[in-house]
């Protein structure tokens, strides 16, 4: 049987996040092919990694459509924003955690085509926090650059715990959304309770 090209992604995916610096041998014993069936569908290791690249980046923006984040930030409706910022938040724990062997390749990061592309897709991420910090959603007195690297640093985060073990897949999303909407400090018990 004919292994295909999207079965050796899939493998290559599962594979990586558990060596991110594998080789293309240690690949293709990992998807049970041969190193050279492994280089008929992908002529090197730079090649396999900008294929995942690219479905890693389809998935995003899929998700940027999927979320309801591109049409809340044309409304500027508050709750189509907080709907879609939820959405979002917890479909990005999915895209980071999956494609996780590549948040941190500098490799990929630097890639002309993958740059301008992610830089695309972060930017209309920094359009749509400025639509939330309009609504009210978010602090207006962060620039929503900033809220964006916040959002990604808190995604290596997802991707570090539960790599480690450090967190249960159950509790990622509640833990996101949690530390990005009230950060790590103590939450303040309402006044009428204090008195």
């Amino acid at each position: 049987m004919a292994v295909t090209r999207d079965q050796i992604m899939k493998a290559a995916i599962q594979h990586l996040n558990e060596s991110p610096a594998a080789s293309m041998a240690q690949l293709a014993e990992a998807v049970g092919i041969s190193r050279a069936t492994l280089h008929r569908h992908f002529s090197s290791r730079d090649d396999l990694m900008l294929a995942l690249a690219h479905r890693a980046h389809d998935q995003w923006e899929d998700l940027q459509t999927s979320s309801g984040m591109v049409a809340a930030t044309a409304s500027q409706d508050r709750a189509a924003l907080e709907r879609a910022m939820k959405a979002l938040l917890e479909g990005l724990i999915e895209v980071a955690d999956e494609y996780g062997f590549g948040l941190t390749d500098d490799r990929l990061a630097t890639h002309p085509e993958l740059k301008r592309r992610a830089d695309d897709l972060e930017e209309r991420e920094v359009v749509f926090y400025a639509a939330a910090q309009r609504a009210g959603l978010l602090r207006a007195d962060l620039p929503a650059r900033w809220i964006s690297n916040a959002v990604f640093g808190l995604l290596v985060a997802v991707r570090e715990s539960l790599r480690n073990g450090d967190v249960a897949r159950r509790d990622v999303a509640r833990l996101l959304l949690d530390t990005f909407l009230h950060g790590a400090a103590p939450q303040q018990e309402p006044q009428e309770e204090r008195a």
